[in-house]
């Protein structure tokens, strides 16, 4: 058998209908064989066992041929699905024996086609469709046994190393971003002083600019326009006292060194734009005579003010632009020398400053009467780590997690009695406390698996009654909001879309799974009804956790753990801002200390 059923042309009945002549001849035939074994290509062929074998109990010669054979069965699909990647666009049986070099007789087959084929033979009769048929399931027959080869030998490959392998595993692969050239060992050390002279600004600067006229002035204009001395806007001068004693020692032999400079750079916002704001402080310098120690009365301060740090903190975690397009962003606009380290150690430091904040965000969710959650990976040095999001409809946080676990949303959802909505996770199902799962969530499953299998009558049926099911509560939704003096009267119609799942008597493991699934989660589909401002779908945590998708793309695979807990402390108040309608950068300048404060004054 193949991935779309082999059938010889002795088992073929020419009655139509008479499907259980058929079933009989092929079963004769299969007690033949000393331990039969099934190579396939795909689940069709199980699901059509099992189908056969409720259908015809009573026409098995051999009560355990069956069994053996399903529980024997060997899907190659199962060993290429994300294990062996084919240079495919997919990973049917027409693409993959394509590329390993079989044809099939005719131009553009397909199991469509087949069951067409099937259907016009039905009804005529005609010798030459059934002559395509069993010529296209032998065809489909020995590409299982080319890709069945081609599998072995790449297995085979792996577990030796020899050369002139025609597989590679993907763990030993470079990756195509970040790349780094590695460091040159030259054999020959004149090699190294050569390959130095090659560099781009070495040639640049020292070899072009002597034939290129056009050169050496773009060079000599770089050189002119290098870090100019910035104007100070403020200077303040700090008048103290001389110390009693040294604060190391205790001596009382103090006396002043004269004065300690300290630059604060700054921008400064107003109504049409922004300015490059510097001031210098000086205070005098204390030596003491005992311990000769240095010390002044300038409290520590960050060399970078407030409206500097709101303006890095925005670009960054708001604009999603990366530290090294911050730094250079500083440098062109305002003239402002800043490294990427300073850069991030702003960052870090805000993070700091805003942890209390953070730190109320994520009591507030957990104390509130709604929660949505979410997770997605995070890869930090070649290790997948995850991101969780926990939302109302007005805060958002995001936690950062070692395991995708359930011990997360444990921890921080300890003290909530409200309504969790979420998707179909298992670790969601271990908290106490009533829950909504995602219908859209649902819908989707039941359009692939639907999409997947066309010709699933059952299917259909679960599909077309689920769909009848929502749509009118969602159009009450649409007219009256998410009240639940509305949407009680749907209790009824529920009722009666179990009882009559329970009714039917699916046949497909598709449809039995789903009834299965349906019943599973009978308490927690339909949680909404009964509650106010419970919504029936878990899209805003969806939506909040794209923003850290995005900002992921930007942070790369290189960041440390604590770095992107940074990161999140900062998103949850730049996303909390948004979703209250408050802007983040007037929020980062304003110093404010509470979010809601802040919405007060406003």
């Amino acid at each position: 058998m193949s991935g779309n059923g082999y059938v010889h042309q002795s088992f073929w009945a020419d009655d139509p209908s008479n499907e259980r002549v058929m079933w009989v001849k092929c079963l004769e035939t299969l007690a033949l064989i000393n331990q039969p074994r099934l190579i396939h290509y795909g689940s069709f062929e199980t699901q059509f066992l099992r189908r056969m074998k409720a259908r015809y109990s009573g026409a098995s010669i051999n009560s355990g041929l069956l069994d053996h054979l399903m529980s024997s069965s060997l899907n190659l699909l199962s060993f290429t699905y994300a294990q062996i990647y084919f240079p495919t666009y997919s990973n049917t049986l027409k693409d993959v024996a394509r590329f390993l070099g079989f044809e099939w007789s005719k131009g553009n087959p397909s199991g469509l086609r087949a069951l067409m084929w099937r259907s016009e033979w039905e009804n005529s009769h005609a010798s030459g469709i059934k002559r395509k048929l069993m010529t296209y399931n032998a065809e489909d027959c020995m590409a299982v046994q080319k890709v069945a080869t081609a599998i072995a030998r790449v297995c085979a490959e792996q577990q030796t190393a020899n050369t002139g392998v025609h597989s590679i595993n993907v763990k030993s692969l470079t990756r195509e971003y970040p790349r780094r050239f590695p460091p040159l060992n030259f054999a020959v050390p004149v090699f190294e002083q050569i390959n130095a002279a090659a560099y781009w600004d070495y040639q640049r600067n020292k070899v072009y600019v002597r034939s290129n006229n056009r050169l050496r002035r773009a060079s000599e204009r770089r050189q002119r326009s290098g870090p100019k001395p910035l104007r100070i806007n403020k200077f303040i001068k700090i008048i103290d006292q001389r110390p009693a004693s040294c604060a190391r020692c205790g001596a009382t032999s103090i006396y002043r060194n004269g004065r300690f400079p300290r630059m604060v750079y700054d921008l400064r916002f107003s109504g049409t734009g922004i300015k490059r704001w510097i001031v210098r402080y000086s205070v005098s310098r204390y030596i003491c005579c005992a311990c000769e120690c240095s010390f002044h009365a300038l409290p520590r301060q960050s060399r970078f003010g407030r409206g500097l740090g709101a303006f890095v903190i925005y670009q960054v975690i708001e604009l999603r632009i990366s530290q090294h397009a911050v730094g250079r962003c500083l440098e062109n606009l305002f003239d402002l020398s800043i490294p990427v380290k300073a850069v991030n150690g702003i960052k870090s430091l805000w993070a700091q400053q805003y942890e209390a904040i953070y730190q109320a965000i994520l009591e507030k969710i957990a104390t509130g009467n709604l929660v949505h959650a979410d997770e997605t990976k995070v890869t930090i040095e070649g290790t997948d780590r995850y991101v969780w999001v926990f939302t109302n409809l007005e805060e958002v946080a995001f936690v950062y997690a070692e395991t995708r676990e359930g011990k997360t949303p444990q921890e921080v959802l300890r003290r909530f009695h409200g309504v969790l909505v979420s998707d179909f996770y298992t670790a969601y199902d271990s908290l106490d406390c009533p829950q909504q799962k995602c219908l859209i969530h649902l819908m989707r499953d039941i359009n692939d698996d639907l999409r997947k299998e066309p010709f699933n009558e059952e299917m259909k049926l679960i599909a077309y009654s689920f769909a009848a099911l929502l749509k009118p509560i969602v159009e009450t939704v649409d007219q009256f909001g998410l009240k639940a003096r509305h949407l009680h009267k749907h209790r009824r119609s529920v009722d009666r879309f179990y009882d009559a799942l329970s009714q039917r008597n699916y046949q497909t493991e598709l449809a039995t799974g789903y009834t299965r699934r349906l019943e599973k989660y009978r308490d927690r589909l339909f949680t909404f009804l009964g509650y106010d401002g419970i919504p029936w779908n878990n899209n805003n945590a969806e939506h909040a956790i794209k923003a850290f998708v995005r900002l992921r793309n930007v942070i790369g695979t290189n960041s440390t753990a604590k770095s992107i807990r940074d990161y999140l402390v900062l998103l949850s108040v730049a996303e909390t801002c948004k979703w209250k309608g408050l802007n983040f950068l007037r929020f980062l300048r304003s110093g404010t200390g509470d979010i809601n404060g802040f919405e007060g004054r406003l």
